[in-house]
């Protein structure tokens, strides 16, 4: 993919958002250089299970990336960053608030070095405010957020979510949008910016239906009471056999399909009703239609009557799904020993590129000695640097 080929990124994060972030960079071509530290282990690549002796989570978020392994509390590995920041176009860390500056990388710092330099902080609460400086995770963000409120069922507990929509869809897309943005300034005004994304911040403006229904008319978004969290039909629907099909037939046109699927074509009028009674009668409706099918027989009927219907797969059945298949979604990426590896593919179409898979996650520096190289230091001087425990 040609789109971001001239863009160097310099990728300081671990876990998971950062890596997602820059992997979605490297999918469209940038060339990203990840920076990790000697004395303390990315996670991910403890994170089972493992093929080849490696994650199989590692293999996929780092594809594509070099690994640098450096020391940073170092000054010859602080020394080092400078001269790569030289060349690189963006730097993407994902430390808590100051400690970038503490070991003299802050943006202010490498500016400094090349005033172009496009510069994210991706963090839990983000650079200002009383948080600035507490740890965290994903499910603390979304519970700040006031997502995890209204996004649980009536009297119970919410639930953990089995993807990180703090870390994903707050920290990793909304980084990726501020640098695509940040870089399209600087070809307008050649300036570098410090880019500040908050996985909170981000998530707070998730709330796009319900938080604007609050702010603008206070209206509280309450558990299992509103229209797309439980609080009507549009809900999960358990089948003889224990599976579940998701319905959200929420249109006129649809409502009536899933009327007639269902058996009951005469309930078309109490399902359009605005009533709240008439609503929970007519998911109970559905709910013991559901009960009286196997999952096996309701997919021939769905297929069929197209209402906003489907099934609660499996990851293992979607991978299998036609649409995923048709919308090559499972990529083969290439190993070192020549044979590859699937993994889930750059999900955005572009008429014009196709994404760049160069290679599985690298091992732990496995990069060091060239990118040495390239800055003009010989394998003496490689050497030296790794019997003082700079690099590996």
């Amino acid at each position: 993919m040609a789109m971001l080929r001239h863009v160097k990124v310099l990728d300081f994060s671990r876990l998971l958002p950062g890596p997602y972030a820059t992997m979605m960079l490297a999918d469209m071509g940038a060339e990203v250089l990840r920076v990790e530290s000697l004395t303390i282990p990315d996670l991910v690549r403890t994170f089972p299970p493992f093929d080849g002796g490696e994650t199989a989570a590692h293999t996929y978020l780092n594809r594509s990336k070099r690994s640098l392994a450096l020391d940073l509390k170092k000054p010859e590995a602080i020394e080092l960053v400078k001269q790569l920041i030289m060349e690189y176009d963006v730097v993407l860390e994902q430390f808590r608030p100051g400690v970038m500056e503490r070991l003299g990388l802050g943006y202010a710092d490498l500016r400094e070095v090349n005033p172009r330099l496009i510069y994210c902080s991706l963090t839990g609460y983000g650079q200002t405010g009383p948080y600035q400086h507490r740890p965290g995770h994903d499910n603390n963000y979304v519970s700040i957020a006031g997502l995890a409120d209204f996004s649980r069922r009536r009297g119970e507990r919410p639930v953990p979510q089995g993807v990180q929509i703090a870390d994903v869809a707050g920290g990793s897309l909304h980084s990726v949008i501020g640098i695509l943005a940040a870089i399209l300034h600087r070809e307008r005004t050649g300036e570098g910016q410090h880019v500040d994304v908050s996985m909170t911040d981000a998530s707070f403006a998730l709330a796009g239906m319900y938080g604007a229904g609050y702010l603008a008319c206070q209206v509280e978004p309450e558990a299992e009471a509103m229209l797309l969290n439980g609080g009507t039909f549009y809900d999960y629907y358990e089948t003889k056999d224990g599976r579940f099909f998701s319905v959200g037939s929420l249109e006129p046109q649809f409502r009536k399909l899933l009327c007639e699927s269902i058996g009951r074509p005469d309930l078309l009028a109490m399902s359009l009703s605005e009533e709240p009674d008439d609503m929970q009668s007519f998911k109970e409706v559905v709910k013991h239609a559901f009960l009286q099918k196997t999952f096996a027989e309701w997919q021939i009927i769905f297929d069929r009557n197209q209402a906003c219907v489907e099934p609660v797969l499996t990851f293992a059945e979607a991978c299998e799904h036609p649409q995923i298949a048709a919308r090559a979604m499972v990529a083969e990426v290439p190993r070192a020993d020549g044979s590859t590896q699937r993994q889930i593919a750059f999900p955005i179409k572009f008429s014009k590129e196709k994404p760049v898979y160069r290679h599985i996650g690298a091992k732990l520096g496995e990069d060091t000695a060239a990118v040495l190289r390239s800055l003009g230091y010989d394998d003496a001087q490689i050497k030296a640097l790794q019997d003082k425990g700079v690099c590996v």
